[in-house]
């Protein structure tokens, strides 16, 4: 293998794979990342790949290939050599021991390799259907359900994000819940949905994936699909493959509260800095905050045996009756945050029954947070 590369094209596209190669010992060559220079009638292009066997990248990038052929090498470690190295084309080759050089007029480096034919296949899932969605609109779907996503390995079909087509609105839902609370979104991108697959759990770290992917400087939009137990993303030259969670989501719309008989209207960033001021107090591992909620005032307070108490007011318009409720700050606080409206509805029920939290513009977003006894 041997070619010639700009060098914000190589690093841009081994900057891509950092988060996926494996760093666990169980497979080394899981560290590394694939190169292949090819040659295909006038076409040059370096493929640069890497998988962790559940998420997988492919990039194809633009190179002067003069001797086509692959290897593998550190991930970690070329991207450091070449996010150091000046603004200059590269220079790489692999010798007949599988080491890779890499030179520019003053420096050059021999990296350590294996030859590519030990690498892992890639799956070469390619979905029949293939809709195609805006990035900043996917971005947004993925940031504003991925934080209610279970963390705990025991519950696999909730370690991830709920995808479904609703045919009755012709909109796609994004759903995710940890079992004390709940965030969903529903969005109209705009093409046809017939024939692409429906109740899929994407896994948390293959959409922490694609949205760096469709966060990229130049994502304008990509193509979205599904085969078997496979999901497939696409934008331009950059294919990315995740293994789907094989389970069932649980029946959520059955835990949806009925609409509020309480709605208080807030400004977001008020409520969130007073949540924020009044949780340093709270005790560290519940992080419970309490909300009393009388006419005209809604005072957030917290105490701590070992500390003291925090108490904070604010000017609300309300005229029911008194509530006193008890939430877990942080998950009022990551429901909070990912939202970008000026105000928020409040929605409650009662002392017992969870809150409901959504911006004042948007009536397909939700987020749903149980309540603690305190």
């Amino acid at each position: 293998m041997k070619l010639v590369i700009a060098k914000a094209e190589l690093q841009k596209g081994l900057g891509r794979i950092q988060a996926i190669v494996e760093k666990r010992n169980s497979m080394p060559i899981l560290a590394n990342a694939y190169l292949e220079a090819t040659q295909n009638g006038g076409s040059s292009r370096l493929h640069i790949a890497a998988t962790d066997l559940e998420v997988g990248v492919r990039g194809s990038h633009d190179a002067q290939v003069s001797l086509p052929g692959s290897l593998t090498v550190s991930a970690k470690k070329l991207f450091e050599i070449v996010r150091e190295l000046p603004d200059e084309p590269l220079q790489l080759a692999s010798t007949p021991n599988s080491y890779l050089e890499i030179q520019c007029p003053r420096s050059r480096f021999v990296l350590a390799g294996t030859a590519g034919d030990e690498y892992p296949t890639l799956p070469a899932a390619l979905p029949k259907a293939m809709v195609r969605i805006q990035a900043s609109l996917l971005s947004s779907m993925i940031e504003r359900t991925m934080y209610a996503a279970s963390a705990d390995e025991t519950r696999y079909n909730l370690n991830g994000v709920y995808f479904e087509v609703l045919a009755e609105t012709g909109k796609i839902r994004m759903v995710a819940t940890d079992g004390h609370r709940l965030a969903y979104l529903d969005r109209i991108i705009g093409s046809d949905l017939s024939g692409l697959s429906s109740g899929v759990i994407f896994p948390r770290k293959g959409l922490s994936e694609l949205k760096r992917l469709v966060d990229e400087e130049d994502a304008d939009e990509l193509e979205l699909g599904f085969e078997g137990n496979s999901g497939v993303a696409r934008r331009g030259e950059v294919t990315l493959m995740m293994r789907l969670i094989e389970g069932e989501f649980p029946n959520y719309r059955q835990v949806l509260p009925k609409p509020a008989q309480h709605v208080l209207v807030l400004e977001r960033e008020t409520l969130i800095h007073s949540l924020r001021r009044v949780s340093v107090m709270s005790v560290e591992r519940s992080r419970s905050v309490k909300l009393e909620i009388q006419e005209g005032r809604l005072q957030i307070s917290s105490s701590n045996p070992d500390l003291g108490e925090a108490h904070e007011e604010l000017q609300i318009d309300y005229a029911g009756e008194p509530l006193c409720l008890g939430f877990n700050a942080r998950y009022l606080l990551d429901a909070l945050g990912v939202l970008q409206a000026k105000e928020v509805q409040l929605g409650l029920h009662d002392e017992l029954s969870p809150a409901q939290i959504r911006p004042t513009d948007d009536a397909d977003s939700l987020a749903v947070v149980m309540p603690m006894r305190i």
